[in-house]
């Protein structure tokens, strides 16, 4: 899955998608009346092309980029349960955030075959979660 099919899909999909870029990365965040002040966008969903924030998964490969889904408690322990990684370059591999899995953050560095239909879903879950918090916040 290419960044721009992967971007298409949740903009396309998901009502209420607001899109913000920097330095090239995506962050993707339920926002449907445009008008959530700064420090309540919190995105859903995001696509980072560098080691802008970190370098763990080695994102200044050729090609590299990597796709962080937020998921609620139940979803990450779903997902990832009690793993814990040394190494989070492996390609089309779910692996729990570098960074952020204490926060129920899960990451895929460049999803391909393996796990498509797997990220597809998470992102479903992801904004699922993310219009619940907005509705309950509203």
């Amino acid at each position: 899955m290419e960044i721009d099919e992967l971007s298409a899909h949740i903009t396309d999909t998901y009502a209420g998608v607001r899109v913000l870029t920097h330095a090239g990365d995506s962050f993707f965040l339920y926002d449907p009346d445009g008008d959530l002040p700064p420090q309540r966008q919190q995105p859903f969903v995001t696509i980072v092309t560098g080691d802008h924030y970190e370098a763990d998964s080695q994102l200044d490969r050729d090609g590299a980029y990597r796709v962080n889904i937020g998921l609620t408690k139940a979803g990450y322990a779903a997902v990832i349960g009690q793993s814990t990684v040394d190494d989070y370059t492996p390609r089309d591999t779910l692996l729990p955030h570098p960074t952020y899995a204490g926060q129920h953050w899960i990451c895929v560095v460049n999803p391909g075959p393996r796990t498509d239909d797997t990220v597809r879903k998470l992102i479903a879950d992801a904004y699922e979660f993310a219009v619940r918090k907005h509705t309950n916040r509203r």
